[in-house]
């Protein structure tokens, strides 16, 4: 239950007064945030409940405690699922992954999606498939161990992922925020414990990132790129959950037609199809395990 205590004592120390609607100067507080008295008050518990929870001494509180606290604590549609799962881990025992694998026709959809890149990301964010124009576009999975193929740790490890977006920062705590969300779904999943544990020490942004508890649920957004090749590409983007396999998401990456990152991003499909060009010559420089 360490992990629901460290989530609620990371979300009362980040909330204030002021946002809490219970007013007063920060001046003379001696404590960061709210205080468990607080925190309870607002919850409508008392307050040796709600300590018990942050010590993990309770292990069954009911969806209406957790929705109490997830109002208090203005938690989103991600942010609530998290709290839920860590607070009844036992509902979702740990259970051996078998391996994922994409089906052929899935393969065959995206190698065909020749306008747009496109690929799937599986557990922990493993990158399971990917077609040519998404390799030209972000690094040549194919060139690296399918072990290590994987998104969070090309966008923390790699340089080139950090030269490839413009708000690099944003994007990274983005991808480590689903990590988080994914860990308190699969509690004991070891080869995620083996990829935090290699971020953690390699990475400081990970670090701070990963113990600052922010989730996060990919589901659309926008992504402002940087090509070497071809200039600035801005891309939007869909995540879909394949049927058949909760596990497994396909992204899809669209420009504004007329625009110049759809011009740039059709030049450097050109150019992909050239040997040697941007989807054979990037490889991942944070190499295997």
């Amino acid at each position: 239950m360490t992990g629901l205590g460290d989530f609620l004592r990371k979300c009362r120390a980040d909330l204030t007064p002021e946002d809490a609607g219970i007013g007063g100067p920060l001046s003379g507080r001696r404590v960061r945030g709210l205080r468990r008295e607080e925190v309870a008050a607002l919850a409508g518990m008392s307050v040796d409940y709600y300590s018990r929870l942050e010590q993990g001494r309770h292990t069954s509180p009911s969806d209406a405690v957790i929705d109490a606290l997830g109002r208090v604590f203005r938690l989103d549609a991600a942010g609530r699922a998290h709290l839920a799962d860590l607070a009844r881990p036992a509902r979702r025992a740990a259970a051996p992954s078998p391996s994922q694998r994409v089906r052929p026709a899935m393969h065959q959809m995206i190698a065909s999606m020749t306008d747009h890149p496109a690929l799937v990301l599986g557990r922990r964010t493993d990158v399971l498939a990917s077609n040519r124009l998404a390799r030209a576009l972000l690094t040549d999975w194919t060139a690296v161990p399918p072990r290590d193929r994987n998104y969070a740790r090309w966008m923390l490890l790699d340089p080139a992922a950090r030269e490839a977006f413009d708000d690099w920062p944003a994007v990274a705590a983005e991808v480590v925020g689903t990590l988080r969300l994914y860990a308190g779904r699969n509690p004991g999943d070891s080869r995620l414990d083996e990829l935090a544990g290699e971020l953690t020490r390699r990475s400081a942004d990970f670090r701070t990132w990963w113990n600052d508890h922010q989730v996060h649920e990919r589901t659309h957004g926008t992504k402002r790129m940087r090509h070497p090749a071809v200039g600035p590409i801005t891309l939007r983007y869909e995540a879909l959950v394949l049927p058949g396999d909760p596990d497994q998401t396909l992204f899809l990456y669209t420009t504004d037609p007329g625009s110049e990152s759809h011009d740039n991003l059709r030049l450097l499909g050109l150019l992909a199809d050239v040997p040697g060009g941007p989807a054979t010559a990037r490889r991942d420089p944070a190499g295997g395990r």
